[in-house]
């Protein structure tokens, strides 16, 4: 069965895995476009559902959709919240936390020179 709930309103139970982890934004510009999409491409690749939770504001939004996280408008210094909900849940979420640490992989911040 395919639970379309949210993961944060999920009934857990023992057969349930599920990770979560907190990160916070130190990309100079946050979650741009090509942020967005390394962070849900790499989301897509595990069979978990995957939320993400901004400052702790209570909404789990899906952390595979492109239009959801770049909706959100993730800044410099924001706190998200991942939760992983099934097969491989530990590895989604500890993948996304080093990559959101690695500033997703970027060689320059493209900040502006001031």
């Amino acid at each position: 069965m395919n639970d379309q709930r949210p993961i944060a309103d999920r009934p857990q139970d023992a057969a349930s895995a599920v990770a979560l982890a907190t990160v916070e934004v130190t990309h100079d510009i946050g979650l741009h476009a090509r942020p967005s999409v390394v962070f849900t491409r790499l989301a897509k690749s595990f069979p978990c559902a995957i939320g993400v939770e901004v400052n702790g504001d209570g909404v789990w939004l899906n952390g595979k959709s492109i239009v959801k996280i770049m909706g959100a408008r993730i800044r410099k210094g924001f706190v998200l919240s991942i939760r992983a909900e099934g097969a491989a849940a530990a590895e989604a979420v500890a993948a996304l936390r080093t990559l959101v640490e690695r500033n997703f992989d970027e060689e320059k911040s493209h900040a502006r020179s001031a």
